[in-house]
């Protein structure tokens, strides 16, 4: 869930100045065509990696992704504490970002949604695995958060940097984790790439539970994990024409 945080918060961490316009278009676009894609709910949120300081992150003021503008976005440090005094309320899971991108270099963009097909995933013993091309990457490994090896008995939130850490752990190096009656957080190395992988983990998760109805507790034919390395090693091929396609639609004025 993402609720918010009451203002003002400053960092004693200085702006790295401001962030290139299109990666902030982009980024806007992200939020509006995840929820266009019934991935990100009214609560959800998606980050980048400022492109001007690694030790920088830009993320969206509290509010629904579908609702975001340029204006929202707000620099952040890896303490997920904005560089600015504001009076603005903050997504509360917003650790979730700074300390994924402390703990992982190669990440360049952040998904964190609460999209129901993959919910089932987290909370019964069955691995999701990939179904399909477009989900290849899932053969890198999904794992399960479970918030109560971290802290025990919680409201589910990761709402302090603590939480954060645990998460980055579970992780790990792989492209995606699933959180126990939660949601999910994917990364990837650009916002298109980011975007891709969640809508596809998330329609992955719907095909693999329709293909375990129909076979019943038969086998399912899943991708060769030398499959998903050949694929994994051109993930993005084409991807430039469904963003422009996904881009266009998300910031179409009504």
């Amino acid at each position: 869930m993402t609720t918010s945080h009451p203002s003002p918060i400053t960092s004693h961490s200085a702006s790295a100045g401001p962030a290139d316009p299109l990666l902030i278009e982009d980024l806007v676009a992200a939020n509006r065509i995840l929820a266009q894609e019934g991935v990100l709910d009214g609560w959800g949120h998606v980050s980048v990696r400022h492109d001007r300081d690694p030790g920088r992150f830009l993320l969206s003021r509290s509010l629904a992704p579908e609702l975001v503008r340029a204006e929202d976005i707000i620099e952040f440090d890896l303490d997920s504490v904005p560089v600015e005094v504001m009076e603005r309320d903050l997504y509360t899971e917003r650790y979730i970002h700074g300390e994924i991108y402390r703990a992982r270099p190669d990440v360049k963009a952040i998904v964190h949604s609460h999209a129901p097909p993959v919910i089932p995933f987290g909370v019964v013993n069955v691995a999701l695995q990939p179904m399909y091309h477009r989900a290849a990457f899932i053969a890198l490994g999904v794992p399960v958060f479970e918030i109560r090896d971290a802290a025990g008995i919680t409201d589910m939130l990761i709402r302090d940097p603590a939480l954060g850490r645990a998460l980055a752990k579970s992780i790990a190096d792989k492209p995606a984790v699933l959180m126990r009656g939660h949601g999910a957080t994917v990364v990837g190395p650009s916002i298109p790439r980011v975007v891709a992988r969640s809508i596809f983990l998330a329609l992955n998760a719907k095909l693999q539970a329709q293909a375990m109805i129909m076979v019943q507790g038969g086998p399912i034919k899943y991708l060769d994990p030398a499959e998903a390395r050949l694929i994994e090693a051109r993930e993005g091929y084409g991807l430039g024409r469904a963003w422009k396609a996904w881009k266009g639609r998300a910031l179409k004025e009504p």
